[in-house]
């Protein structure tokens, strides 16, 4: 039985890690085999791309660059891991996928939405997520909360107005599939959220 494939998308600090640990604990509870991984990464190969990616000294760095390295990095991660774990039947969850690559470098970075998806084609191939939840967060916020957490990488160091265009993309991204994307207010106490993702999980999984 094929298994299914959710993502987890939203500006830095938006709590996506919190959620992905308790939906696995929710879905392992529910009998699944769950997978957890992330975008960048996720492979021998793709962390190595991250690693290029998020280090704070490749400034330099062009938007077509960075396009293409997040898409070589996710073709790898599909090929080897995503694929082969939804075919065997489990419970994927991915913090990131191709949402943030049209949000990121799409609109923010002004490369376009359809130029995106046309590069990460190949990448993708069928696995598309089932479900994917947006943790929706200012950017003033997220950012203030990463800040508090860890030192940040390249794109955390961006200017606010290029963290501010990425809130804005994911909400023109889920008006844009509203079928897939379950926007939530990532403002909400942890458990409000977690009982939305959980309540679009079951109907999911109730067909």
């Amino acid at each position: 039985m094929r298994g299914i494939f959710i993502t987890m998308e939203g500006p830095d600090g938006a709590g996506k890690t919190t959620q992905i640990e308790r939906l696995k604990e929710y879905l392992t509870e529910k009998g699944y085999d769950v997978l957890l991984t992330r975008e960048p990464g996720g492979t021998v190969i793709s962390e190595a791309i991250r690693g290029l990616l998020l280090d704070p000294e490749h400034k330099e760095m062009k938007p077509s660059t960075e396009l293409l390295l997040y898409a070589a990095a996710r073709a790898q991660l599909v090929g080897e891991v995503i694929g082969p774990a939804v075919e065997a039947g489990k419970a994927v969850i991915s913090d990131r996928f191709v949402d943030s690559s049209v949000v990121y470098q799409g609109i923010a970075r002004g490369l376009g939405v359809e130029t995106v998806y046309a590069v990460n084609r190949p990448a993708i191939g069928e696995y598309m997520p089932d479900v994917t939840f947006l943790l929706d967060l200012p950017a003033e916020v997220g950012i203030a909360r990463k800040k508090n957490q860890a030192e940040l990488d390249r794109m955390e160091q961006e200017s606010i107005d290029f963290h501010k265009k990425v809130a804005e993309g994911y909400r023109t991204l889920a008006a844009r599939d509203p079928e897939r994307i379950l926007t939530v207010d990532a403002t909400l106490p942890i458990d409000t959220i977690c009982d939305m993702i959980k309540g679009k999980v079951n109907e999911l999984l109730a067909g």
